[in-house]
C-alpha cells in the first residue's frame, strides 16, 4: 500500500478517516484511497450524528480496536465532517504498527 498513512509525532500518531455514521454497526474496515490519491482509515459506526454521539461512538470503536484508552483518541479536526483527523497518543511506533495491520478495506 502506497502513500503516507500516519504522521507520527512525539506524543502519538495522526491519521485521516472517513467514517459512515448510521452504518448499522461499529466496524473498521482498513485503509482506503481517497480521491487525491491520499490515505484514510475507513470505519462505520451505528450512531446517528447528533449531538456528538457518533464521534463519541468513533473514539470508542478506536480505543477498542487499538487496544488503547479512549481518553488517548482524539478527533483533532472534522468533528462534523465525515473526514476527520484523529490523534492517537502513546508510544508511535507500536501505535504504527497496529494501525498498518488493519490493511486495506474490501
Amino acid at each position: 500500500m502506497k502513500g503516507k498513512l500516519l504522521r507520527s509525532q512525539v506524543d502519538g500518531v495522526q491519521f485521516r478517516l472517513r467514517v459512515a455514521p448510521r452504518g448499522g454497526r461499529d466496524i473498521v474496515e482498513g485503509w482506503v484511497r481517497d480521491a487525491e490519491g491520499g490515505m484514510l482509515l475507513k470505519a462505520r459506526v451505528a450512531a446517528a450524528p447528533e449531538n456528538g454521539k457518533a464521534n463519541v461512538a468513533l473514539s470508542v470503536l478506536l480505543a477498542k480496536t487499538l487496544d488503547v484508552p479512549k481518553k488517548t483518541v482524539g478527533i483533532r479536526s472534522g468533528a462534523a465532517a465525515r473526514i476527520k483527523r484523529v490523534q492517537i497518543c502513546g508510544d508511535p511506533a507500536a501505535l504504527s504498527a497496529r494501525l498498518a495491520k488493519l490493511g486495506e478495506a474490501r
